[in-house]
């Protein structure tokens, strides 16, 4: 019996660790996915645009963010030779990054190749010329020279989301897949010195540019509102109260200590006073682990393996308790969980420290935590303040 036990038990321990590994143990699957990207556009949908993110750095090593930042010059320059303005190159990195990862990858689905996956079979050219990422720009920004395939030129993309924009050249069987790379197209475009809010002389307004975080989920209307007002329909009152309840204050004012006294049910690995020490020695390490992971971040803090939630602004909207939401209050005690929506799916959230600071990632340093003024979040990257929760992880494991 002994003998037969053995190697049963062998394989239920390894069918564990998989099981563990797959549920996100380590916070790279479900709490990762709560993103945040780079100060003026946070929030990220994910590699695959699905909210998850394949490691700490959102799926691209450094040598693949080096040719990311080198291909993305190309295009730029691209663009400023046909004298389109900075939203066509944004469009451009979106879709490469959505395609190949922005990568000048020589296989695809099919004969698929190159930046944009395109197809020698449906007349982008030949595969040596496809591989070339300037040849590849050119297509993908004017098309063929007898209008097919189109480019982006030979659309009426200016009044269209960017989202939509790219897929009415790629007419791709994924057409929601672009919106979601905003964030980290305008994190490598300001890497590569790409100015994006610049003019062009074939286009020189930029029209749906968007004030509140990004348009990447708009839908034909450029990111206006459509509601006569230029307000966006989804924002809440101007005084950030959307309950009539808490300590209301309007954006960019100072965030003050509150008292804590967290619901009986709230109960995590790690004390408030261990998961804030914590928090500080993360940022005090320096360590870049936390691209695009703010609400893994915050659930490992308080000692748990990942929060269970896909998205930070669902885990206050959704599985935090009404009771426990406090809607527009600034005034959270240390130890709290503070979010924010950022004009993204994923939104964002991060630990109140105390002293009107937060313990946030990508704030400073990209994938770095850094111990920041809570107001940042509203004046850095325009995001709406929602409120403050206790540390509470429902499905925390």
């Amino acid at each position: 019996m002994v003998k037969l036990g053995l190697p049963i038990a062998v394989i239920f321990v390894v069918m564990l660790i998989i099981l563990g590994a797959m549920s996100g143990i380590g916070g790279t699957s479900s709490a990762a996915a709560a993103g945040c990207g780079d100060r003026g556009q946070p929030a990220d949908d994910g590699e695959q645009g699905n909210g998850r993110q394949g490691d700490a750095t959102g799926g691209a090593s450094k040598e693949l963010r080096a040719r990311q930042v080198t291909n993305a010059k190309i295009i730029d320059e691209v663009a400023k030779e046909g004298k389109l303005p900075g939203r066509a190159t944004l469009i451009a990195l979106m879709t490469a990054l959505a395609e190949s990862q922005l990568d000048n990858i020589n296989y695809g689905d099919r004969d698929s190749l190159g930046l944009f996956q395109q197809r020698p079979s449906s007349g982008w050219g030949t595969r040596d010329q496809i591989l070339d990422p300037k040849y590849a720009a050119h297509m993908f920004l004017f098309g063929g020279d007898s209008g097919d395939p189109p480019g982006l030129e030979d659309i009426p993309w200016e009044n269209l989301s960017l989202n939509d924009a790219a897929q009415k050249v790629q007419r791709s069987g994924f057409p929601d897949a672009y919106g979601p790379k905003e964030t980290q197209a305008r994190s490598i475009a300001k890497e590569a010195g790409i100015d994006l809010e610049r003019s062009g002389e074939n286009h020189p307004k930029q029209p749906g540019k968007n004030t509140s975080g990004g348009n990447s989920g708009d839908s034909g209307n450029s990111g206006n509102s459509g509601n006569g007002n230029g307000k966006d329909p989804d924002e809440p009152p101007d005084d950030c109260n959307t309950s009539g309840s808490g300590q209301p204050g309007k954006p960019g004012e100072p965030f003050h200590d509150g008292n804590a006294n967290w619901p009986a049910v709230v109960k995590n690995p790690r004390s408030t006073a261990d998961a804030i020490r914590w928090a500080k020695a993360e940022a005090d390490s320096h360590r870049a682990n936390w691209y695009q992971k703010c609400l893994a971040f915050t659930s490992i803090a308080y000692g748990w393996n990942f929060s269970g939630t896909d998205y930070a602004i669902d885990h206050y909207q959704i599985e935090m308790p009404k009771d426990m939401r406090h809607d527009g209050d600034r005034n959270p005690p240390p130890g709290a969980l503070m979010f924010w929506d950022t004009g993204h799916r994923a939104g964002h959230v991060a630990i109140y420290v105390g002293d009107g600071k937060i313990a946030s990632n990508d704030i400073g340093p990209i994938g770095e935590i850094s111990i920041v003024p809570a107001t940042e979040i509203e004046t850095k990257w325009n995001a709406k303040y929602l409120g403050w929760s206790p540390p509470y992880y429902p499905k925390g494991g």
